[in-house]
């Protein structure tokens, strides 16, 4: 069994533009998973970079409101809406909200460094 507490995981910057909190990835659970949970942080008014995964991702909200673009395609999120990402969809998310921006991200082949471009 693996328990990741959050209170015990650094974040760090991601290349996109957010604050990362790795909670599942196959290089940290002994179980072999072929997926990775990350929880993602925005501040107000900020937004990832442009970018593409070779893998598929959905998104979960836990706070706040986003617009997350897929393609050329804008939805609105918030607390509890899910979204999924096709692979090698150029994709980006917005905080339009007042508070920070919280969201999980299951990707799935697990995510690599190496399968993922930023676009801008």
């Amino acid at each position: 069994m693996s328990l990741r507490k959050n209170s015990e995981i650094e974040s760090i910057q991601g290349a996109e533009g957010t604050s990362i909190k790795q909670f599942f990835h196959p290089h940290n659970t002994l179980e072999g998973i072929g997926y990775s949970l990350a929880q993602f942080t925005l501040e107000p008014g900020k937004e990832s970079k442009l970018h593409m995964l070779k893998s598929s991702e959905i998104y979960y909200i836990l706070e706040g409101k986003a617009n997350l673009r897929i393609d050329d395609e804008i939805m609105e999120l918030q607390k509890d809406d899910s979204a999924y990402v096709p692979p090698n969809s150029k994709q980006n998310i917005k905080n339009i909200g007042e508070e920070n921006l919280r969201f999980l991200c299951i990707v799935e082949p697990a995510w690599k460094a190496d399968d993922e471009i930023i676009l801008e």
